[in-house]
This record gives C-alpha cells, sequence and structure tokens, in this order.
C-alpha cells in the first residue's frame, strides 16, 4: 500500500520523535553502566533499565501523537510463529557453539562454571554431564520468563513501535538494514566504554556485533511483519541473549583465541545471523502487507 507524502513525511516525523527520546533516555543509562560496570551484579539494573528506553521512547511517542497503543502489536498471533522465534537462536547459536568446540577454536566444558552451577542448584552429586543436561533444559525453559521482561521493554520500541512503521515507507530489505543500523549504534557506547564485549580490539568486537545485529534484523522484520505481533521479537531476543549469554558462552573455555570466534563480538555468530537472515530476505515475496 503506497502512502501519500503527508502520511509518509507524518510517519518520519514519529520515528525521528522516538529515536530521539530512546536516545535521550539512553543516555541516562549509558552513564551509568560505563561508570559503574555493565554486566557486575549489583549493577545490573542499570543494564535493564537500558532495554525499557526505547519501549518508554515508543509509549511516550504514541501518546504525544494520540495513537492507540494497541497498534504495537500486542495480539499473541499464530503460535508458529512464536515457536520458531525461540527455537531460531537455538538453532544457529547451538550449531555455532558445537563447530567452535569441536574444531578446537574453544573448549567443552569450563569446569569451574558446571561446578559452581551444580553445588548452586544443589546438583553436586550428578555428573557433570548430567547437570549441563538438566541445567541447559531448566534454564531454557524457565529464564524465559526472566529474559523475555527484558527483552519486551526493547521489543516494544524497536519490533512494535519501529519496524512497522518503516516497513510502511521503505518495504523489507531497507527496514531490516535500518533498523539494524539503529540497533547496533545503540549499542555502541556500551562495547567502546564499558565492559559490554569479551576482550577482542574495539574494531573487531563492533564489526562482528553490527554484522550479527543488521542480519538477524532480517529475521525479526520478517517474523514482525508476517505474524503482526511484537512477541515474535521478544521470544527471539529472549531465546538469542539466554542461550549465548548462560549457557553456551559460560560453557566454553579458552584455547588461545576463542574471543575472536564466539559470544556476540566473534565471528561465529555474525556468520550463522548472515546464514539465516539470507534465508529469511528469500523469504521476503511472502510477507503480508503491514497493518
Amino acid at each position: 500500500m503506497k502512502m501519500d507524502n503527508q502520511s509518509k513525511n507524518q510517519t518520519i516525523k514519529t520515528i525521528f520523535t522516538f529515536l530521539s527520546i530512546t536516545f535521550l533516555l539512553s543516555t541516562v543509562f549509558y552513564y551509568l553502566i560505563i561508570a559503574f560496570g555493565a554486566n557486575s551484579g549489583e549493577f545490573r539494573p542499570y543494564s535493564q533499565g537500558l532495554m525499557w528506553c526505547p519501549g518508554i521512547a515508543a509509549l511516550l511517542t504514541m501518546k504525544i501523537y494520540k495513537r492507540n497503543i494497541s497498534e504495537l502489536g500486542w495480539n499473541w498471533g499464530n503460535t508458529r510463529f512464536q515457536l520458531m522465534s525461540y527455537g531460531i537462536p537455538l538453532a544457529y547459536s547451538l550449531i555455532t557453539y558445537l563447530i567452535i568446540w569441536m574444531t578446537g577454536l574453544g573448549g567443552f566444558y569450563k569446569v569451574e562454571f558446571v561446578n559452581s552451577m551444580a553445588n548452586s542448584l544443589g546438583w553436586s552429586d550428578l555428573s557433570p554431564y548430567l547437570s549441563i543436561l538438566f541445567y541447559f533444559i531448566l534454564i531454557g525453559i524457565v529464564g524465559m520468563i526472566d529474559f523475555s521482561a527484558y527483552a519486551l521493554g526493547e521489543e516494544i520500541g524497536w519490533r512494535g513501535f519501529l519496524v512497522p512503521k518503516l516497513y510502511k515507507i521503505s518495504g523489507y530489505t531497507k527496514t531490516s538494514f535500518i533498523t539494524g543500523i539503529i540497533w547496533s549504534v545503540w549499542h555502541y557506547p556500551l562495547i567502546i566504554f564499558s565492559n559490554y564485549n569479551n576482550a577482542t580490539p574495539i574494531w573487531y568486537s563492533l564489526t562482528c556485533f553490527t554484522v550479527m545485529i543488521i542480519s538477524s534484523c532480517f529475521i525479526y522484520t520478517w517474523l514482525r511483519i508476517q505474524s503482526n505481533s511484537l512477541w515474535t521479537g521478544v521470544f527471539l531476543h529472549a531465546s538469542h541473549n539466554l542461550f549465548i549469554q548462560r549457557i553456551f558462552t559460560p560453557l566454553t573455555t579458552d584455547t588461545g583465541n576463542t574471543a575472536f570466534f564466539m559470544d556476540e563480538f566473534g565471528a561465529g555468530l555474525a556468520l550463522a545471523s548472515i546464514v539465516v537472515g539470507f534465508m529469511f530476505w528469500r523469504k521476503r515475496h511472502s510477507l503480508i502487507e503491514a497493518k
């Protein structure tokens, strides 16, 4: 559906307002995270607060322009898309880490992590492999609740508000690419100035992270438009963070140059995201009309 110039200009105006509020609110949390640490437990509320800045910005923008928040895509949609959103990050991260472990780019498993995890959960009498299996199942289910709560903050903004607006004026490919650039840049202050990276050179971390984010946005955008639900973004985002940050990366031992291949700042997930993103880009013609 082609928009007239007035509607297009109004949409661009609302997008600019949303991005301005997002980065303005984020500045507060950038400072707190950079000053006190991005990942240390006692300051984790700062990173969680940052994740809610896009969502708050979207809600404020809807209020400013007197739009109904139902437009953000709260409906559940087809459960098939929600299951895809959970399973896709699990699949590409599992394959990536299996390759890392099997090739010796990284080792499996980190004894200190497994022992600490088993002791804290009361599984010290179990074998390490059973502990890992039970941990995988437990975190893979229960952990989604926690991770989805924080992913929701970002996804109200990125996929609830931004993607449908951009899609109406620029189509699938441009929307995915533009959203990927914006989402990447939003993370840059943390990568450059805080401990939100994996000890590789900054230029390398930025490159791998940006490639991964832009490529993954072709997945996010396709699922958001096809399902007409922001929950696909929530589950995709939560699943990605959960399996990488709480399971696969902590299980991996450093064999010398492992940081260059694993996690969100290594080449492994960047390449995996390119492959999966390209698969969704090829499905772009099957997308429904934006609502």
